[in-house]
């Protein structure tokens, strides 16, 4: 009877680490995992093949225990990438981008420590292996030993086990409801790694995948150098506004709880002599991967296929940052949410990158993104002031402050000078905001405070003088996550274009934008749609009748 025990207590504990091993999902947002006892559809596939090996006269080699141990290892490495890297990085893992990358990340981060601390490192990493390699290998032979041969004698435990790949199949098969029980299978990432690989060195592959021209090479060969000659040499800014969705719209309490703060900044472009009309456009993505929103309007092509956006970046299709280079404007890129390397940043081609620590803030650490937008403006500046005599700047601005969780909304600074100092906030106003409670069951009223700390440093920007003028275009990237916008709404963002040249201003109102911050609900088209809107309100101005 004891040793009964015993084999069921390894059966089960056998089971359970392989499963928890390739199903569990990121602890956000830390490197950390969680489980919650989902089916693992390579775990179902797993026990299949090995009762195919099983043998009643002899067990099975090493060497197929062996083999099976690194293929499960490199199972669980997948399903760490996949559900580490859209987490922690904001997009899914890319191998053409990241493994080139890899040696370089591990070598920056030991240049950084101690030789010792970066030993001590590599030790617990080869151990770690090691020891998750043992317990692996343990839990396969035990498996071979117990489980196989058991649902091959008795009834029940063969219509469990075939009950559970079942299920396992209907999950692959997208049944609906299955995904309540089964994690999604982790070889799809594999197949779409190397799918990739493929795709971006058979030109074929790539010219079926993308448009043969973009609105982009469309411009350039019908107007050459005077493609932005409608600007007279102004400067632009392009603000991505993190989580800017329709439902500041749409639903009635994200409006009413928002609808303040959109009048006050509406009433500071007034006081400013600016204008500001605006429409909305349909993102290529929904509650996150902002960057295919940025690289949509900025190519020009509709990227709501991920693996476009994969694609465009190993080619050198020109972007709206080398049209405004070519007509002579210097091309910034502020990504203040970044502090870690980012390889894809080649592909855009900034004349100047400002990630988290290239701008030097040294106030405290605001949300999990620690340096709040108008902080990340104001150093922007400092590190960069514009002057009269200067050449026309291009500024592409991915904001963060209303990024999930939407907590906490930051302190407004109305003295912008600070913000570059050791104190950029009043001690009780800084306390006030890291003393917001965090509500996960119900995140609206954070999302809205987050939202209106936004429109007050927008309107707080506008309020200031500036040495030049500037052409805004404030849009959003994305709406933001579903449990503020609820299910199966439409994926639309609103999209303002701000200047003092009513001239220019009447030339997106004849391409479908109305005057103020209150679009109508009509959708103008894509975000790489908006790309040749912007090409046509930008270019030659049509000569007098």
């Amino acid at each position: 009877m004891a040793e009964r025990t015993r084999s069921i207590t390894r059966l089960v504990a056998s089971l359970v680490v392989l499963d928890a091993s390739v199903t569990f999902l990121n602890w956000w947002p830390t490197p950390g995992v969680r489980w919650l006892g989902h089916l693992s559809v390579e775990l179902a596939m797993l026990t299949l093949v090995l009762s195919l090996l099983h043998r009643h006269d002899r067990p099975a080699p090493r060497g197929v225990v062996r083999g099976l141990t690194i293929v499960w290892l490199l199972l669980v490495l997948g399903r760490y990438a996949d559900v580490t890297a859209p987490s922690l990085f904001g997009r899914p893992v890319n191998l053409y981008w990241d493994l080139p990358q890899l040696p370089r990340f591990l070598w920056v981060s030991a240049l950084d420590r101690p030789a010792w601390q970066s030993a001590g490192v590599l030790a617990a990493a080869t151990a770690g292996a090691w020891l998750l390699f043992t317990l692996v290998r343990l839990c396969l032979r035990s498996l071979l030993h117990t489980v196989v041969p058991w649902t091959l004698q008795s009834f029940p435990a063969w219509l469990l086990s075939f009950g559970a790949a079942l299920l396992a199949a209907a999950h692959v098969a997208q049944v609906p409801g299955t995904g309540r029980w089964v994690a999604n299978a982790v070889l799809p990432t594999y197949a779409r790694q190397l799918g990739l690989l493929w795709d971006a060195h058979a030109p074929g592959r790539l010219a079926y995948a993308l448009p043969p021209l973009t609105a982009i090479e469309d411009a350039q060969a019908q107007h050459g150098p005077d493609v932005l000659a409608g600007l007279g040499r102004r400067d632009v800014a392009i603000v991505f506004l993190e989580s800017f969705g329709a439902v500041l719209y749409d639903h009635a309490d994200v409006r009413a709880a928002t609808e303040a703060g959109r009048r006050a900044l509406q009433h500071a472009l007034a006081d400013s002599g600016r204008q500001v009309v605006s429409g909305f456009f349909r993102s290529p993505t929904i509650g996150g991967a902002s960057d295919l929103a940025h690289l949509s309007l900025l190519s020009g092509v509709d990227l709501s296929d991920p693996r476009r956006h994969h694609l465009l970046m190993t080619t050198q299709r020109p972007t709206l940052l080398h049209l405004f280079r070519q007509s002579g404007y210097q091309t910034f890129g502020v990504y203040h949410a970044v502090s870690w390397p980012w390889p894809e940043r080649a592909y855009y081609g900034f004349d100047h990158y400002l990630d988290g620590p290239a701008l030097g803030y040294r106030g405290p650490p605001v949300t999990f993104w620690k340096i709040p937008d108008q902080a990340a403006l104001a150093l922007y500046e400092q590190r960069h002031p514009r002057t009269a005599q200067g050449p026309p700047r291009l500024l592409f601005f991915p904001t963060i402050s209303s990024h999930f969780p939407f907590h906490p909304a930051p302190p407004y600074q109305p003295d912008w000078r600070r913000l570059t100092t050791d104190a950029p906030f009043d001690e009780p106003a800084l306390s006030a905001a890291l003393r917001q409670p965090l509500d996960w069951l119900d995140m609206r009223r954070q999302y809205a405070a987050c939202v209106d700390y936004v429109y007050r440093w927008l309107a707080g920007h506008f309020e200031r003088p500036e040495p030049r003028d500037t052409v805004y275009v404030l849009l959003g990237d994305h709406q933001p996550t579903a449990n503020i916008t609820g299910e199966r709404v439409p994926w639309d963002v609103p999209v303002h274009i701000v200047s003092r040249d009513r001239e220019l201003l009447e030339r997106f109102k004849a391409l479908g934008f109305t005057d103020g911050l209150w679009p109508d609900r009509a959708v103008l088209g894509g975000l790489h749609h908006l790309t040749s809107i912007l090409l046509s309100g930008f270019g030659p101005r049509p000569a007098p009748h």
